[in-house]
């Protein structure tokens, strides 16, 4: 698939606002849809998602209204003139959707995860001319996520975008789920035209926090944001805690601006054409730097395999570590970022030693 195909929808972002999808997590009945979209649409908001079918880890939880919902949302958006979408796992949901007149549906972070799944719902959408959006899966799997859209364009689909929503982590953390960007920043270098939202609702599991990471996601050049939003989240049957009320968000987006891919500005491009020269000089420097560093490590493995010595040698490289970390806290790097860097210089300088066996 050419990566270049997407033209961003012709450009979500109007000015410095950005591309908003908001509604309930759930369609929990008609008045509750109806009086979320009334108020939303008040916002000037333009598209409304609501879930109907609710995938719950265990049962016995509120699992959605179902397909009566649809009418729900339909009746909403004859009202209102909102695009109305929900989430579909399985060609039935796809059919039912369509059938009821929905302008837009969306993958869940398990749907996409499961490739035969997204083949099945793929098919299901071929040649359709409805907006889908692909949250990125579970797990931190950039395959997975592009290739549930490769599958949507090979279909036929000619509108897709990418929900950024977190991943799942193992460790006790701050947020609901890890935001993990580099997933997201991998996305665009890979589809530099694909509709990118951040889904702030889902990483933070809390609504405390969604404001921090909507302008996270501006300042990472995202397109918009796809968030909850109930009239009365501390009644909400799913993710209550991580729903803002309509007013809650009109706050949240008075604060919020899509950031300018660039800028016309004279001075502007003249001091961003040379600290981007000095950039260059400094990544050319530390190309040579590392393939210096490699052919040291190479004679290096010469000596040991002579002598017989072992090629991982631990306490070395735990001297070298601290040496380094100590040296990056006197220059104010992050002590991750420059672990995280040298671990990886490590272990291709013990795969340079191996191979001068």
């Amino acid at each position: 698939m050419d990566p270049g195909r997407f033209d961003r929808w012709g450009g979500l972002v109007q000015g410095d606002a950005p591309f908003v999808v908001a509604g309930p997590c759930s369609a929990e009945s008609r008045v509750q849809v109806l009086e979320t979209a009334r108020a939303l649409k008040r916002l000037g908001i333009g598209f409304f998602r609501a879930g109907v079918w609710k995938p719950r880890t265990r049962p016995g939880g509120f699992e959605g209204a179902g397909e009566p919902a649809l009418q729900w949302l339909y009746e909403a958006g004859r009202e209102t003139g909102m695009k109305m979408g929900t989430e579909v796992a399985s060609p039935y949901h796809v059919e039912a959707a369509l059938s009821a007149g929905l302008d837009f549906v969306w993958l869940g972070a398990r749907t996409t995860a499961n490739p035969f799944l997204v083949q099945e719902i793929s098919a299901a959408l071929s040649g359709s001319s409805v907006p889908v959006f692909v949250k990125n899966p579970v797990n931190p799997d950039t395959g997975l996520w592009s290739g549930a859209i490769e599958r949507l364009c090979n279909s036929g689909v000619s509108m897709i975008a990418a929900v950024h929503r977190g991943v799942t982590s193992y460790v006790p953390m701050l947020y609901r789920n890890d935001p993990h960007w580099q997933m997201a920043i991998d996305m665009r270098v890979r589809f530099p035209r694909l509709p990118m939202l951040c889904d702030p609702s889902h990483i933070a599991g809390d609504r405390k926090y969604i404001e921090e990471i909507s302008r996270k996601a501006m300042d990472l050049d995202f397109d918009g944001l796809f968030i909850e939003s109930h009239i009365s989240p501390s009644e909400a049957l799913s993710d209550a805690r991580q729903q803002l009320s309509p007013e809650g968000l009109s706050v949240l987006l008075s604060g919020i601006h899509a950031r300018r891919p660039d800028c016309v500005n004279g001075e502007y491009q003249e001091s961003m054409e040379q600290l981007r020269a000095k950039i260059d000089e400094i990544d050319d420097a530390l190309v040579s730097l590392l393939a210096e560093r490699m052919k040291i490590s190479g004679k290096i493995g010469e000596y040991k395999s002579k002598n017989n010595i072992s090629i991982l040698q631990g306490g070395r490289w735990d001297s070298v570590m601290a040496r380094v970390l100590e040296a990056a806290s006197g220059y104010g790097l992050d002590a991750g970022f420059v672990q995280d860097v040298f671990n990886r210089i490590h272990r291709a300088s013990i795969e340079c030693q191996e191979n001068r066996e």
